[in-house]
């Protein structure tokens, strides 16, 4: 069986560069490995829903925050069983993003902290009721909000398209930084590692501490 390790942060962070380093060094040990990213755009109906109404293509959808959880959650839902098949396939499988982040900012847009109810009623739907794969680690990638808003920009620019209507909300991020430190900070549904995303990531030695091949 293999670990599912998580890839969590504000848009702009660097989950991509990081996710790229830690593959790289995985395959340089031989490890097999898997790599997936959610929401899954045109690959999850759900997931198209959610673009959809991130760039005000549904009406009021995006006003209702356990409306739009949901539809982040059914497309996890429909790849359980793929995640659950690379697991007994891979050593390990990396996800950019995963239940943490329906979390983080289900609860940042309700003004809610990492202990509040939000929290507790994703975790009931993703993991009790849609029966999710449980990560074997989370890697936080924290960086100022600033500085995420300042790298997502030129993501912008440099793929021309549009930031959404999370990532252009300034104060929703600075939220959503402090409920992943507290998801962090309480060990939530598993291990976090905290790494400083402005500085030289040494993903070997994060290897070194969760994998033995």
């Amino acid at each position: 069986m293999g670990k599912l390790v998580v890839i969590e942060g504000l848009d702009g962070a660097g989950k991509r560069t990081l996710a790229k380093a830690l593959t790289d060094a995985l395959e340089a040990r031989g490890a097999k490995f898997a790599t997936g990213a959610f929401p899954r755009y045109d690959e999850d109906v759900h997931a198209d829903l959610v673009r959809d109404a991130l760039h005000g293509r549904l009406g009021d959808l995006t006003e209702s925050v356990y409306g739009m959880s949901v539809l982040y959650a059914l497309d996890r839902r429909g790849a359980a069983d793929r995640i659950r098949a690379d697991l007994d396939r891979y050593d390990v499988v990396l996800l950019d993003r995963y239940i943490a982040s329906n979390a983080a900012y289900g609860a940042a847009r309700l003004h809610q902290g990492a202990d509040g109810e939000f929290v507790e009623w994703l975790r009931s739907l993703e993991v009790d009721r849609f029966g999710l794969p449980i990560p074997d680690l989370h890697l936080l990638l924290r960086v100022p909000a600033g500085v995420a808003a300042d790298r997502a920009a030129h993501r912008e620019a440099q793929e021309a398209r549009g930031r959404d209507l999370y990532e252009s909300d300034g104060g929703l991020q600075a939220r959503c930084a402090a409920v992943y430190d507290g998801l962090a900070a309480a060990g939530w549904l598993s291990p976090w590692e905290v790494l400083d995303g402005t500085a030289d990531l040494r993903v070997e030695s994060i290897l070194d501490r969760w994998f033995t091949h």
